[in-house]
């Protein structure tokens, strides 16, 4: 694979630093100079909504770190998650495939017994194939049975929680065992970022790949008592700004190991908000709905990307999504795609060095993580007809659609459908999305099954002997009271 960049000398730190910090820095500069391979970062937030970050347009807090980031990188404005849920779009970052080609359609509950097929490559194989050390920390959410774990997916080392947070028998895992039964959420963050730069100082003598994915921002919200209060604008914010001192950790950490010059780091969101939290979930305003949507709010997601140097600075408008990691860290590393397999990721590493475009400008959307049901070709977007999204208190409901046909560039949020005003450009989308969806290949069924336990079936048995009895007349012994016989 050619890279021309990749032979390029890292500077040799003429400084000395105090004790190992100095040997572990100058050790890096030599392995760096020798095989020219960037350390990789990436680090993965949960229902972080587009617009919760102040560089997309948050004005209750300032996330200092994330922003900086991005005024220093490429941020990204028209960057789209690989599904509007979990564990698909963790899927598709990971192997550089639309999820709907594995069969994950669904996320992974504890009571699943499926998960990502082994036979997928992800990054962390093709990395390790390169002599990089692998790690996980955070969030996993494919399939927490051991066949299924990070450690059989190409990475060395895994710390953290095999699901989302909100679902039952939270536990830390170390590898393929569990460490600790009974977590405290509240020192999640601090946790996760002890770990990971724990990794990287452990690892700063070789290149390395560390995925970062945090379970916040999903429900339920915790935050340290560090943080606790410090946005004024409620427990979101305050987790907001753990999560971006997080981030502003492992800054640091490269720095200090002089690490910075030579490790990309990207950060994204997994999906769109959860609207229906309120308070409890973040936004994606100008957007259009959020998390489990197949309009913008559900798969349009804040992602910046950073290689000190080497990157281009300031907002770039291109259309990229988290399919392209896959190609894209391949050429930068010196990695190899894997043979007979149909990757959907574009290489974007001209779009990053600001030295050329992406192959194309065009996305498709999988609202089900099945069939294609909106796409987009440069400004314009097609969707098709779907039933009405009932809201709840704190999420307006959104009418059933007809065929709809956007200007995205024009209007961000998907409020005048031109379907009618502009046929032949409807017409010409149309064709597009149908091209598509013709030749992306058979679908396999969904490898989530997480309807088929008893415990919904013997709750309604229960409620249905109860109102039998109570139309026989019988009356609930609840309030009835066994006693004990006193014997003298």
């Amino acid at each position: 694979m050619k890279n021309s960049y990749m032979n390029s000398a890292i500077p040799f730190v003429g400084m000395a630093l105090a004790s190992t910090v100095a040997a572990t820095a100058a050790n890096a500069e030599v392995v760096a100079e020798r095989n020219g391979k960037p350390n990789v970062v990436i680090i993965y937030a949960d229902d972080m909504g587009y617009a919760d970050l102040s560089c997309y347009g948050e004005t209750r807090w300032k996330t200092k770190n994330l922003d900086n980031l991005a005024e220093n990188g490429v941020q990204f404005t028209d960057f789209y998650s690989a599904s509007p849920i979990s564990s698909p779009s963790r899927a598709g970052l990971l192997t550089g495939r639309y999820p709907a080609r594995m069969g994950i359609q669904g996320v992974f509950f504890p009571e699943s017994y499926t998960g990502m097929p082994q036979s997928e490559v992800t990054i962390a194989e093709m990395l390790r194939e390169q002599g990089y050390k692998t790690s996980i920390v955070g969030k996993w959410h494919l399939g927490h049975r051991e066949r299924f774990l990070p450690l059989q997916q190409g990475f060395d080392e895994y710390f953290g929680i095999p699901y989302s947070n909100d679902m039952t028998a939270q536990v830390y895992m170390r590898g393929n065992e569990v460490e600790q039964f009974h977590i405290d959420q509240n020192l999640m963050i601090q946790t996760y970022t002890k770990e990971a730069t724990g990794f990287i100082r452990r690892n700063a003598g070789r290149p390395f790949f560390l995925y970062m994915a945090h379970n916040m921002m999903h429900v339920p919200i915790h935050v340290s008592d560090r943080f606790r209060g410090k946005s004024g604008a409620g427990i979101y914010g305050d987790a907001l700004l753990e999560l971006d001192w997080s981030v502003g950790e492992i800054v640091r950490t490269l720095e200090e190991l002089n690490l910075d010059k030579n490790t990309i780091i990207v950060f994204a969101s997994d999906n769109g908000p959860w609207l229906q939290e309120g308070p409890l979930g973040g936004t994606a305003l100008p957007l259009r709905e959020g998390k489990s949507t197949d309009y913008e709010g559900g798969v349009r997601v804040p992602c910046i990307a950073y290689w000190k140097d080497h990157f281009t600075k300031g907002k770039n408008t291109s259309v990229a999504c988290m399919l392209d990691w896959f190609p894209t860290i391949a050429e930068f590393c010196g990695g190899k795609l894997p043979e007979g397999v149909r990757l959907d990721g574009y290489d974007i590493s001209k779009v990053l060095m600001g030295t050329g475009k992406r192959a194309n400008q065009d996305y498709a959307y999988f609202k089900n993580n099945k069939n294609v049901t909106a796409y987009r070709s440069g400004d314009w977007k097609i969707e098709l007809p779907i039933p009405a999204i009932e809201g709840n208190f704190w999420r307006p409901s959104t009418e059933a659609r007809d065929t709809v046909l956007v200007n995205l560039r024009e209007d961000i949020g998907e409020t005048t459908n031109l379907y009618y005003k502009y046929p032949q450009k409807a017409k010409e989308m149309l064709a597009k999305l149908k091209k598509y969806a013709d030749n992306f290949g058979e679908v396999p069924a969904s490898l989530v099954q997480n309807n088929n336990h008893q415990l919904k079936y013997l709750n309604n048995e229960r409620k249905r002997v109860i109102k039998e009895a109570q139309n026989r007349g019988i009356k609930p012994r609840k309030n009835e009271v066994q006693k004990f016989i006193i014997a003298k």
